[in-house]
């Protein structure tokens, strides 16, 4: 595992040079939120990075029930029995192993590793705007129906998910890089996750963390040419 720090923002990368996961822990006060949750393995290092910090564990936020970021979820919650553990809405199905589609999503198909046996289930279902902790949650759909990303409200730096990638090149969910193609083949709507990178970039994020990848600095340039890419990708404008 490889720990960063950014301001308020730790990042775990596991596996990270080859194929990253990453997990980020949002350092408060008294306490610490993990935003997501990474593989079965990633368990221990997530409570030794808490320790190292020397602040606890209080939240848990899966910003969306692909397997790759709920992995440590159901250990984590037998080590922490008092966490809290906060899931967008709209995921609740995915967490389920439901994969069907809600009136309005069209129909095509959800993508990537849908949990089968998860036992933990949220405590509470996120909304549009909704504030945990310094985080503001803001909906960005696209690589899943549901996904949200985390804004930390002291700073600016946005924690995207799986909203953008950064392996592999820069790139929006869903517009294929051949280094690091794995996020764009798990992508369920590649235009609502254009649109969902149109909204981030609205929030003038200081900095960037992903789902995979490195963080991205001054991010705003290179958050315009992926859009454009990715526009230019599917033949729109």
């Amino acid at each position: 595992m490889r720990l960063s720090k950014e301001q308020t923002v730790y990042q775990l990368s596991f596996m990270a040079n080859w194929f990253p996961v990453n997990c980020y822990l949002v350092e408060e006060d008294h306490s610490l939120t993990l935003v997501d949750a990474g593989l079965p393995f990633s368990k221990k290092g997530i409570l030794e990075a808490a320790r190292q910090i020397g602040k606890p564990i209080q939240r848990i936020i899966i910003s969306h029930a692909h397997s790759d970021h709920i992995g440590a979820l159901d250990g984590l919650k037998l080590e922490l029995s008092e966490v809290e553990v906060l899931l967008p809405k709209r995921e609740l199905k995915l967490l389920n192993g439901d994969k069907s589609l809600e009136p309005g999503e069209g129909d095509l198909p959800v993508k990537g590793g849908v949990p089968k046996n998860s036992k933990t289930q949220p405590d509470t279902l996120l909304v549009e705007g909704d504030r945990i902790g310094s985080l503001v949650a803001i909906e960005a759909p696209g690589h899943t129906p549901g996904m949200m990303a985390f804004l930390d409200m002291r700073n600016n730096i946005l924690l995207a998910a799986d909203a953008m990638q950064t392996k592999g090149g820069v790139a929006v969910a869903g517009d294929l890089q051949w280094r690091f193609p794995f996020p764009a083949l798990a992508t369920w709507n590649k235009e609502k996750a254009i649109e969902s990178v149109e909204k981030l970039l609205s929030y003038e994020p200081s900095l960037i963390g992903v789902g995979h990848g490195d963080f991205l600095y001054q991010p705003e340039q290179a958050m315009k040419r992926s859009i454009d890419q990715a526009k230019a990708a599917i033949g729109g404008s």
